[in-house]
């Protein structure tokens, strides 16, 4: 009897193993299994086995968290370790408007239900609020003032309970932003739409009384409200009617309205509808953003064991990159914790937060401050949190790509060509985050092969941080590159944007003055001469110090009244040493395209329109190293 390997599932070898144990019977020792019908029952035993092994194998791949992948059962096993992920989140603006009318009432009601219409991108999208929002009237006008909008329909249902059955509530419309559910359940004493009930995501500080519910995710994106069962959270009485006021939202693409039109509906004090007197405009205090789809199921993946791990306790650096991007603030699109002993100089017992959101780059002082207070609840005591702004690294290109002029389509094509690519490479796992690398011998191959007219490409990087500057103030200035510098003796090293102080005219810039160890210099500000053949003037000798070692700049207490850049700017550049760069501790690094230099070059001598080489060392040689000039152009 032959050994059966059962690790053999394809559907040939599942065929030749049947044989095989045939062939070991005496009865069919010599016997032609193809040219019988015999190979017909064969055939079917091994389709059969086939099969069965397949669906076996998915059915064991769907019970494990790493290897399931449809969304019904990643929820599930994540929901067995207390996950639930996140459902789509509204995009949300803040505006405010008058209602004037002449209706004799001293409050008017602002309805939970469709309020304005803002438009993205030619399309129009609806805005609403769960609750109802009253003010008083003032001499026949009322102001709702920074009044939160959320994009998506506002819609309702009810429940009404019967504890004999196995009842589930389970809302059936998917898409629903979770945070806007509210839940009210009305017993046979009370009047209106009852109770409000709380969302809770844990049952620790809960007892037999507590009025709350749970949202669970189930089949197709849809939400089950759980209630409690007496123990834990109050139990329902039969006859209770449940009424689950909701906003189905259309998530991210809601991002980015700043114009409004009034379509809400107004009650009196007396519950009746009015409407307006004068035409409500709506002025914008807040476009609409972080609006965000539901969460992936690879998100799931990473995120519920880390969770668990963490117990909905921040401790360490992953702890709290779960709890923010996952309880406190989903629209957080990359999360970097440094914990005080790191920095410099050390900060101990403190947390160092930054965190960069899926829209832009920085955080709203409210949103820190919500973010630092809904922290509190997972964090440890005698630990300060702290957010600070993302610290961008940028790094820009100065590209020169010579191309053979017999097979190009022409060099602006070309151009679009190696900006379409570099695009591409900035959304690689290299860049755009925190503890970034970018990889110099990557990139230059990258552009050798976007066209094959290009014969090479001679590019020189530049690192740059932006410095903020706060106008019409002494202050001190401190930017870390985190890469080492390069040096030159003659100085020239560090460049920047221009910018005034208040005793003179013309726009200065820094500069640096190397030491002659090459480890440190001095920080200078000059003025450029109108005759470019004229030195330019020093103004500020000693302005700052700085190290090219470390790739730090620090610049002593000075007043900037203005700057070249519009929003209080000043671009400062620097050569780094190699030209891998990478991304330390609470920096992040980003490819800047828009500032970066694509330099189109002829190859004669490749084309053939100059094979000696004479006339291409003479008008289209270009230097590695940098371009000798004083300031950043």
């Amino acid at each position: 009897m032959p050994f059966t390997n059962y690790a053999n599932l394809d559907f040939d070898q599942i065929k030749t193993s049947i044989k095989d144990y045939l062939r070991a019977n005496s009865n069919f020792t010599d016997f032609d299994f193809e040219g019988s019908n015999f190979s017909v029952l064969i055939d079917t035993l091994a389709y059969n086995t086939y099969i069965n092994a397949f669906n076996s194998n998915l059915s064991v791949n769907e019970v494990f968290l790493d290897s399931a992948t449809l969304r019904e059962n990643v929820v599930s096993l994540a929901r067995n370790i207390g996950y639930v992920p996140r459902s789509r989140k509204c995009s949300t603006s803040v505006v405010s408007f008058n209602i004037s009318t002449t209706n004799d009432t001293s409050t008017l009601s602002l309805q939970p239900e469709l309020v304005c219409v803002g438009s993205v991108d030619n399309s129009s999208y609806i805005f609403s609020i769960p609750e109802e929002i009253t003010r008083n009237v003032v001499n026949g006008s009322t102001s709702f003032e920074n009044i939160t909008i959320y994009q998506g329909r506002f819609l309702s249902l009810t429940f009404t309970v019967d504890a004999s059955l196995d009842q589930r509530f389970i809302i059936p419309n998917p898409y629903v932003d979770t945070d806007t559910i509210r839940v009210y359940v009305k017993g046979s004493s009370d009047t209106g739409l009852g109770k409000k009930y709380s969302l809770v995501d844990n049952i620790v500080t809960i007892n037999k009384d507590s009025e709350i519910f749970l949202v669970q995710e189930v089949k197709d994106e849809k939400y089950e409200l759980l209630f409690g069962d007496g123990i834990f959270g109050k139990k329902l009485e039969t006859g209770s009617v449940i009424t689950v006021n909701y906003i189905v939202t259309d998530g991210r693409d809601g991002n980015g309205a700043s114009e409004f039109s009034f379509a809400g509906s107004i009650k009196n004090s007396n519950g009746a509808l009015i409407a307006p007197s004068d035409t409500v405009t709506v002025s914008t205090v807040q476009s609409s953003k972080n609006g965000s789809n539901i969460e992936s199921i690879d998100s799931i993946k990473y995120f519920a064991p880390r969770l668990y791990s963490s117990q909905y306790r921040a401790v360490t650096a992953s702890d709290y990159e779960s709890i923010i991007k996952t309880i406190i603030y989903p629209n957080a699109e990359l999360v970097n914790v440094i914990g005080g002993e790191e920095l410099d100089p050390p900060e101990y017992g403190s947390i160092s937060i930054s965190i960069k959101p899926k829209n832009g780059l920085y955080l709203s002082q409210f949103d820190k401050q919500l973010i630092l207070s809904k922290l509190k609840q997972y964090s440890i005591t005698g630990i300060n949190q702290k957010i600070v702004d993302v610290k961008v690294l940028y790094v820009e290109l100065d590209s020169y790509i010579y191309y053979n002029t017999s097979t190009a389509s022409g060099p602006e094509n070309i151009r679009t060509k190696i900006e379409n690519s570099l695009t591409t490479y900035r959304e690689s796992l290299d860049l755009n985050k925190f503890g970034g690398r970018f990889k110099y011998s990557k990139m230059l191959q990258l552009i050798d092969n976007t066209d094959v007219s290009i014969t090479s490409n001679i590019t020189k990087i530049i690192i740059r941080r932006n410095l903020n500057v706060l106008l019409n103030q002494f202050t001190e200035y401190e930017l870390c590159y985190g890469n080492r510098f390069h040096v030159n003796s003659e100085g020239a090293n560090i460049k920047s944007t221009g910018f005034k102080i208040a005793s003179e005219t013309d726009f200065l810039y820094f500069t640096d003055i190397p030491h002659p160890d090459k480890i440190t210099g001095t920080i200078a500000v000059i003025k450029l001469s109108s005759n470019p053949d004229v030195s330019p003037t020093t103004v500020i000798k000693s302005a700052g110090i700085v190290n090219y070692v470390t790739g730090e700049i620090r610049i002593n207490a000075i007043n900037i009244v203005q700057t070249e850049l519009p929003n209080s700017v000043v671009e400062i550049q620097a050569y780094p040493e190699s030209n891998d760069v990478i991304a330390l501790k609470e920096l992040y690094l980003s490819l800047d395209i828009s500032k970066s230099k694509i330099n189109m070059i002829k190859d004669v001598m490749y084309s053939g329109e100059n094979t000696s080489g004479i006339l291409f060392a003479k008008d289209y040689y270009q230097s590695s190293y940098s371009n000798g000039s004083l300031i950043r152009t």
